[in-house]
């Protein structure tokens, strides 16, 4: 069996046994009892990732694609961002895992600083880089409960190329920022060359269409080096004091 096969064996065990439980559950007794104890799962992430983060201090969460080769340039960037941050007096929070995440970990570690990984369990059991701080390694099993971590810890966000999870968490830090559930903490794309033609489609087809404000293409900042980057940081850190996001 192809590893395409076996994927796909995978997901058509894993449909089928959603529809089963779709055909035993009681709609009108409420939640049934496998349901409700997953609040209790859920609430045991958010109190470890709330009693833990909680005392690390101003942090920068870095994003960007597991699959990004060592070689590349962009984990060259990510990885001398993440050391002038660390420099600059942040911790650097990562996704826990490969490609960027691990450039992010390991700048952050050669530059002596806070090392953070938020890793995720997943089907093909993502494990996490060997640049993270023993202390600051987190598993978690729900998506949710990791990306309000890296919002609510963070005091900044820098975006490298990366897939739809990368594309997650940058939409998610611009819309708390747009609604104003957080401050405008600074937004910054790494790499004009990928990022230049989403720019693009925001400024032509969803400012046309009305879906969004001309006014939120400021939300973020496109830059090419490690030094516009860390500086478009620090300069925003100038004018305001470091301050937990909430």
């Amino acid at each position: 069996m192809t590893k395409k096969d076996s994927i796909k064996t995978k997901n058509d065990a894993r449909i089928k046994k959603a529809f089963a439980q779709v055909e035993t559950r009681t709609w009108k007794g409420g939640m049934k009892g496998n349901d409700s104890w997953h609040i209790f799962k859920v609430m045991a992430e958010f109190v470890d990732g709330f009693e833990r983060l909680n005392k690390i201090g101003p942090c920068v969460s870095i994003f960007g694609s597991a699959r990004t080769d060592p070689k590349s340039k962009y984990y060259k960037l990510g990885e001398e961002i993440a050391y002038q941050l660390t420099k600059s007096g942040y911790g650097v929070i990562s996704g826990g895992g490969g490609g960027i995440m691990a450039a992010a970990n390991q700048g952050a570690q050669r530059a002596g600083g806070k090392s953070v990984g938020l890793n995720i369990y997943l089907p093909n059991e993502q494990k996490h880089n060997d640049f993270i701080d023993h202390d600051k390694i987190f598993n978690f099993k729900y998506f949710f409960v990791r990306k309000v971590m890296f919002m609510r810890y963070a005091q900044g966000f820098v975006v490298l190329p990366g897939g739809f999870g990368t594309i997650d968490e940058l939409s998610e830090a611009l819309t708390l920022i747009q609604t104003e559930k957080i401050a405008q903490f600074p937004i910054v794309l790494v790499g004009s060359e990928y990022w230049g033609g989403l720019n693009d489609w925001f400024a032509q087809v969803m400012v046309k269409e009305n879906n969004i404000a001309k006014e939120d293409l400021k939300l973020f900042h496109i830059v090419d080096t490690p030094e516009d980057a860390v500086k478009i940081i620090n300069t925003f850190y100038k004018k305001y004091l470091h301050k937990p996001n909430f």
